[in-house]
């Protein structure tokens, strides 16, 4: 049998978990990605249907554009390829399907940068100036940790799929069993997903996911929401 992968430090993998916990102050609870809409619209009304939708989620759209910049920024910013930043960050800003798409995507590596700054000092000059959104602004932080890209695209995806899985009990709504096995399942399907999206070339990267961009323009003028997507 092949050796098993070294066990991460427990100072960098707890660091690793701090960069990805929704309970840092960048807004990531905020935000359904089109799930409250989906419950107004789609008839999102059970935990199964809802488990679903976000799996669904997590493959069409996280594990084909999200991810793969997650893990390619990872490695362009270790290797100081700062032009490959740019044209990664310019892919996220370009393909995002809808204006609260966008917004979520600048708001939050916005906050992620200006809490970054209360822990390195060159966070000003490794963006020079550029509006940063958040899956580069995350590779940047996770680069600076002892973890693989694997590593830290496996923490970026549990983050997203907490924040994903609290939108759910809150719109749904849900109780908090139900989202627990909701993240359950969504534990077991990150890994795929995550290796899925590391092996994926540039050309092969897409942001397409057509209902979903539907629904969060309809968000946008949704009468009663809790989110802000």
């Amino acid at each position: 049998m092949p050796d098993a992968p070294a066990a991460l430090p427990a100072a960098s993998l707890l660091q690793l978990i701090w960069l990805a916990s929704p309970g840092l102050p960048i807004g990531g609870f905020s935000y359904s990605e089109g799930l409250e809409a989906g419950v107004e619209w789609a008839g999102l009304d059970s935990e199964a249907q809802a488990s679903d939708w976000i799996v669904d989620q997590l493959y069409l759209s996280l594990g084909r554009g999200d991810l793969p910049v997650v893990a390619q920024a990872i490695a362009a910013w270790r290797a100081g390829d700062i032009e490959r930043i740019h044209a990664l960050n310019a892919w996220v800003l370009q393909t995002r399907e809808s204006a609260e798409f966008l917004l979520q995507a600048e708001q939050m590596g916005r906050s992620f940068v200006e809490w970054l700054k209360l822990h390195h000092d060159d966070v000003t000059d490794a963006f020079d100036g550029m509006p940063i959104t958040y899956p580069v602004a995350f590779a940047f932080a996770a680069s600076r940790t002892d973890a693989g890209v694997r590593d830290g695209c496996l923490a970026f995806a549990f983050g997203w799929a907490e924040n994903m899985t609290g939108a759910a009990v809150k719109c749904v709504p849900l109780g908090q069993s139900a989202g627990q096995r909701m993240l359950g399942r969504l534990s077991r399907e990150i890994p795929s997903a995550v290796d899925h999206a590391i092996a994926l070339p540039d050309e092969d990267r897409q942001a397409f996911s057509p209902m979903l961009a539907v629904y969060s323009a309809r968000h946008e003028v949704q009468y009663s929401r809790l989110f802000r997507s």
